[in-house]
């Protein structure tokens, strides 16, 4: 079995051109319904075809958002494609960074997986591990809902193809152009719905179904199960999307109450803690040694291994040293956010995640060097970073969100800055909200080190939040802090230009991204006007 899951069953898909007009698909690459899973191995394989193709597009949503978001600016080598996506250019035809084929591939993929599962199970009721086909349907659900979700936080709008194989050739003018409003519901019904009888909300352990006798430490699979997007996060996250702050505060609470609860270990997956986070081990998050991800941070992560030709791009854009290109650099207004007026450092002279994310190379240039900040770890030609779906960092500033806009607004700071475990012993005592875990005293017995927040691991300063009477003057304030620190945690992964645009729309005021954007360019009215009077914060590309 070990032998033959590697061996990654081919799905036929199909492959998308780059024309404007309708992604027109190759004649023929259409599914042969007399060619499907023919043996149990298969499932498996299968399923790894289509996390090969997430792999291949893990950094797409990073250089997308982030070039035209806060931080990156062109550099001497920028190639015209990315330079019209940094200046908000209004016609992309042909342009193949803006290309959304890559996402609608993974769809196809899902859809064919399914099909083909299916008919599998069907004509095998009596051999097939059912436990083992649920969780494989379930884990395909959250992938084709993670991919609509993308989808729509880049451009907004998507093409609707359902749940059908593609068993012909299609223009894909005929189907739906779904808004985002319509993708958030989209991506619910995918999970809620589901497939076969089956939601979106089982998850697999690879490690003990295929490797059982072997330590997790030393088991190649396991790393395997974090390349799904996690279903109780996404399921937050899609909340949060339609202002459903309930729901998302309840998942993310309960989620990380009952881990944090669950162990007195130091390292407890995902609590902001001395252990976990500081003394220099945010930089850890993308620079272990070997190839894996830093394990107390993951929640959800696209992994690569380029001695398997695994790799993404990330390097190629960032880094500046042989063989990469340096395309992308940090730009000055970006990398003054760290800096004090805008960052409260308090008694620090700097924030530790500054020196993570920036740094000078020989010619005198800065670059982006959060990917690589430690050559002895990864060889510049390494290019097989890995890329987080998820992490610590998305946990504590999307419950903060939540819980902000549930006038929990002293709860919402304390995940931002000083942390809960100071919150608490304050006298604040909200057992209902946070559980002990998030202190010294867990249920289980002392810990070493309780959580302190966002910034409180960094012994930095407070950012300023409203307390008091709910009003909506106060919430929109601390939704702007929380978006103003997220700039700090989260730049260069994809998710800061969404979040910009996420709470644009909750108050009507794309002023919100442009304030933040605009600063970067040397000709922001035009900028400004292209996203607050044109509408233009979605990459626009014609799917029809």
């Amino acid at each position: 079995m070990k032998k033959l899951i590697l061996l990654i069953l081919p799905i036929l898909v199909l492959t998308f051109g780059s024309c404007t007009d309708f992604l027109n698909p190759d004649t023929d690459n259409v599914l042969d319904q007399k060619k499907y899973i023919d043996e149990e191995s298969e499932m498996y394989a299968g399923y790894i075809g289509i996390i090969t193709k997430v792999q291949q597009i893990g950094d797409k949503a990073i250089l997308l958002t982030d070039t035209r978001g806060e931080m990156f600016a062109p550099t001497r080598n920028t190639p015209t494609a990315l330079y019209s996506i940094y200046n908000y250019d209004a016609d992309l035809k042909g342009n193949a960074y803006a290309d959304p084929a890559g996402y609608y591939d993974v769809i196809i993929a899902c859809n064919d997986y399914l099909y083909r599962l299916k008919k599998y199970k069907d004509a095998n009721l009596s051999s097939v591990d059912i436990e083992h086909y649920n969780a494989l349907v379930s884990c395909t659900l959250r992938i084709k809902s993670w991919i609509y979700l993308t989808l729509g936080k880049i451009y907004g709008k998507a093409v609707w193809l359902g749940d059908e194989p593609m068993l012909e050739k299609k223009d894909l003018a005929q189907f739906e152009e779904h808004d985002l409003d319509q993708i958030i519901n989209d991506c619910k019904t995918i999970l809620l719905v589901g497939f076969d009888g089956i939601q979106g909300n089982i998850s697999m352990s690879w490690k003990e179904w295929l490797d059982p006798n072997t330590a997790t430490g030393s088991s190649v699979y396991q790393w395997w199960d974090y390349m799904t997007p996690d279903y109780k996060v996404l399921t937050a996250e899609l909340a949060l999307w339609s202002n459903e702050y309930q729901q998302a505060a309840t998942i993310l609470l309960d989620m990380m109450n009952a881990k944090f609860n669950s162990t007195t270990s130091t390292s407890v997956d995902w609590l902001r803690n001395d252990m976990n986070t500081g003394g220099g081990k945010w930089a850890a998050l993308w620079n272990q040694a070997g190839k894996n991800p830093y394990r107390p941070a993951t929640v959800s992560c696209i992994v690569y291994d380029y001695s398997k030709n695994q790799t993404n791009t990330l390097l190629k854009h960032f880094d500046w040293e042989v063989p990469n290109q340096f395309l992308l650099a940090p730009s000055d207004s970006g990398m003054a956010r760290f800096d004090a007026p805008l960052n409260n450092l308090g008694t620090q002279t700097s924030d530790t995640r500054k020196n993570a994310t920036f740094k000078k190379n020989s010619a005198g240039d800065f670059y982006f060097c959060k990917f690589h900040p430690n050559a002895s770890n990864r060889s510049a030609f390494m290019d097989d970073v890995p890329i987080f779906i998820y992490r610590d960092g998305d946990l504590y500033l999307m419950l903060a969100e939540a819980l902000n806009n549930l006038g929990y607004y002293a709860e919402a700071s304390a995940l931002i800055n000083v942390g809960v475990n100071t919150f608490l012993n304050s006298g604040n005592i909200l057992s209902d909200i946070f559980a002990p875990g998030w202190t010294m005293k867990t249920p289980l017995g002392g810990r070493a080190y309780a959580d302190k927040g966002i910034r409180g691991v960094f012994s930095l300063g407070n950012r300023t939040f409203q307390t008091g009477d709910i009003t909506a003057e106060k919430t929109k304030a601390n939704d702007l802090a929380i978006l103003d620190e997220s700039m700090l945690e989260l730049t260069g992964e994809g998710k800061v230009y969404p979040m910009l645009i996420r709470i644009a729309r909750r108050y009507g005021d794309y002023n919100i991204v442009a304030d933040r954007v605009c600063p970067k360019y040397t000709n922001p009215d035009e900028i400004r006007a292209k996203i607050v009077n044109d509408g233009q914060y979605f990459v626009p590309w014609k799917l029809k």
